[in-house]
């Protein structure tokens, strides 16, 4: 439970990274800061109602408002606002952050011609890898330990930008039977990485499965609950699907178009228990961009 706690906080420590405490007519508020340039964006949802505010050179900042009128009808005051703070008719810009974004972004453009715009579409990439590594599938009773082959396929989706840090991946792996453990699975996942340290030469990250779909063939030597001292073979085979939050590390050296990559995968699971044995659950492979 202590590594679940570790690995979520630093996925949550890294969507919180731009959020600041502000004192504005003398109330207290957590905003994010969408834009920096001459001008700042800064937002947040309090209550389920988004406000937004523009803090520019000296530090002031000017709350962007939208109030109904009388006649249930929006006033539209922010306009006026960015206009007054601008000079450039803001007419059309509507009451949204991407939209607000926009506009911003242009006045910041038009006076610092070395601004950099984040008003570029998010993009993605794609990158294709193969792996193989051993096992002793620490989720299943495996009574000697045994360590099994298994190989297999992933596709990685991750943000076209130098050193993301966010990734979705959907892999598929095989694992065997092994001489004296009967037992051989095909897995579809689909999970999330983050990359906590990250560098143009190589990265770590922690990853989560939280979602499977597994197909399953063994065959177990039971005791006969019939006639004790005996034993039986009991065969299994089926396809479940599971949300099972599996943990696991990774790391990414970059080699030629692509990555040699490591994983410790299937270091523990939130809600799944591990077998009589702690995981050995290792893969080496290579992705390459496409």
């Amino acid at each position: 439970m202590k590594h679940l706690i570790l690995l979520l906080s630093l996925c949550f420590a890294s969507l919180c990274i731009a959020q600041q405490s502000y004192t504005i007519n003398n109330e207290t508020l957590e905003l994010n800061t969408e834009v920096d340039g001459t001008l700042d964006l800064l937002w947040n949802s309090f209550d389920g109602q988004f406000r937004y505010f523009v803090k520019d050179a000296n530090n002031k900042i000017t709350e962007l408002k939208n109030t109904k009128g009388t006649d249930n009808k929006y006033q539209n005051e922010y306009q006026a606002t960015l206009t007054d703070l601008t000079g450039m008719n803001a007419s059309k810009t509507k009451f949204t952050l991407f939209s607000l974004k926009q506009f911003i972004n242009k006045y910041n453009v038009s006076q610092d011609e070395t601004y950099v715009s984040t008003e570029q579409k998010v993009k993605f990439k794609t990158r294709l890898g193969v792996f193989g590594g051993l096992t002793n599938n620490p989720f299943t009773s495996n009574p000697e330990n045994e360590s099994a082959v298994f190989f297999g396929t992933e596709l990685e989706l991750v943000q076209d930008k130098p050193q993301p840090k966010h990734a979705g991946f959907v892999n598929f792996r095989y694992t065997s039977k092994t001489d004296n453990f009967d037992y051989k699975a095909a897995q579809l996942a689909l999970g999330y990485r983050f990359r906590f340290v990250n560098t143009n030469g190589f990265n770590i990250y922690a990853q989560t499965k939280f979602a499977t779909l597994t197909k399953v063939d063994a065959s177990f030597v039971i005791e006969n609950p019939e006639n004790p001292g005996t034993f039986v073979t009991n065969e299994v085979s089926n396809t479940e699907f599971d949300a099972p939050l599996i943990f696991g590390l990774g790391a990414d050296f970059k080699v030629g178009n692509g990555y040699i990559t490591f994983i410790y995968d299937s270091l523990f699971a939130a809600f799944i228990e591990n077998g009589d044995h702690f995981s050995t659950d290792f893969a080496l492979g290579y992705k390459f961009n496409l």
